[in-house]
């Protein structure tokens, strides 16, 4: 972990993010996203109340199969494409309806997506029907690589927000986005593992991912791009690759990283109602040439939460809640995790020998 993973040299991906809504408002369902499917058509439409007209059988998307085709059908159209223009050169990307009401609409992508466009520039979503409409920028996060987008149209799909924390490796899903421009493009795999630490961007502004790693294959064009479950709903935002270090080989290699919709959801909320987000704060500086196994602390924030709990300068930080901790990149991926005020567990290597517990109340900060 230690190695190839803390950096991920593999650019970005530009692609598509959902997750609920404001008036059609999508949760979380234990019994899976319900549908309703036209009895003379087929065609699949999404059911915000779990009913459908007599016109219309309601079937029920879950269980321990997948059935890609299904999902398509009923996320599609809440995802939409993005074109951004700037004088530092033009992209595309993909971004999701999160919400939206009768006169707007809330669309998410990735930060690396739209921040060429942030000071000036232009952004267009387009729908998968074709229509396009200018979009604003709402907030954006460069730490946790997320976007909020606006456009004055309203009354459009959402898709319904899964429970990233429960999903397993080898559970099969479901990834759509517009890699290389080519909207709406659906895939499948499974999750290879979770809470794989992964950092994207250059140096001072990178953006740190508590990961979900998938084979699911995500291209460039696939940033900000929904990973749904096997019921349909969204668990995570496909936000970066891996890619082949030497040689000319590009694109995907069965290696996507997406941030965990639970992480996600907290500071797309945040933009939403402040333009602005938060992260948690530990209050201690890591020693980036430290080699060993863990992360070593060099210096403390005066009375912030570390310097509180009375972790010593020189401390190795060896696991957060039990989760392992490799690298100091691994552990500010961790404590990147949570939400401002979480009690949280560090063990440490003590600099006197022996290892401590210590409970921790993470502070809060003011996110880049």
């Amino acid at each position: 972990m230690k190695s190839s993973l803390a950096k991920i040299g593999a650019g970005f991906l530009l692609g598509t993010l959902t997750v609920g809504g404001i008036a059609s408002a999508a949760s979380n369902d234990a019994q899976g996203a319900k549908a309703c499917v036209d009895k003379k058509t087929q065609a699949l439409y999404l059911s915000n109340n779990g009913k459908c007209p007599s016109t219309r059988t309601l079937i029920n998307l879950s269980g321990a199969s997948i059935d890609v085709k299904a999902i398509a059908a009923l996320v599609t159209p809440a995802v939409v494409s993005i074109k951004v223009t700037a004088t530092s050169g033009s992209g595309t990307g993909s971004g999701s309806i999160y919400k939206t009401n009768k006169d707007f609409s809330y669309i998410i992508t990735n930060n690396h997506v739209v921040e060429s466009a942030a000071t000036s520039g232009t952004i267009e979503i387009e729908l998968v029907n074709g229509d396009t409409f200018p979009a604003t920028i709402v907030g954006r996060d460069a730490a946790y690589d997320i976007a909020v987008l606006k456009v004055e149209k309203g009354n459009l799909p959402t898709i319904i927000v899964g429970d990233s924390s429960s999903i397993s490796v080898g559970d099969p899903v479901v990834a759509i986005g517009s890699p290389l421009g080519l909207a709406s493009t659906v895939t499948s795999g499974i999750v290879s593992a979770k809470n794989r630490p992964v950092t994207t961007g250059t140096v001072g502004s990178e953006s740190y991912v508590n990961a979900i790693q998938t084979d699911a294959a995500i291209n460039p064009g696939n940033s900000g791009g929904a990973l749904l479950d096997s019921s349909g709903r969204i668990i995570g935002v496909n936000s970066a690759i891996a890619t082949l270090s030497s040689g000319s080989t590009s694109g995907s290699i069965g290696l996507g990283f997406s941030i965990p919709i639970n992480e996600a959801k907290r500071v797309i909320e945040e933009l939403i109602n402040t333009g602005k987000s938060t992260r948690p704060l530990l209050g201690v500086y890591f020693d980036t040439s430290f080699t060993g196994v863990g992360a070593l602390i060099s210096k403390l924030s005066p009375n912030e939460s570390a310097d509180k709990a009375g972790i010593p300068v020189g401390s190795i930080v060896k696991s957060i809640d039990g989760v392992k901790i490799a690298d100091q990149v691994g552990a500010i991926v961790r404590i990147r995790s949570y939400a401002p005020g979480s009690t949280i567990t560090v063990v440490v290597e003590l600099p006197t020998g022996g290892t401590q517990s210590f409970t921790v109340v993470l502070g809060s900060a003011p996110s880049n």
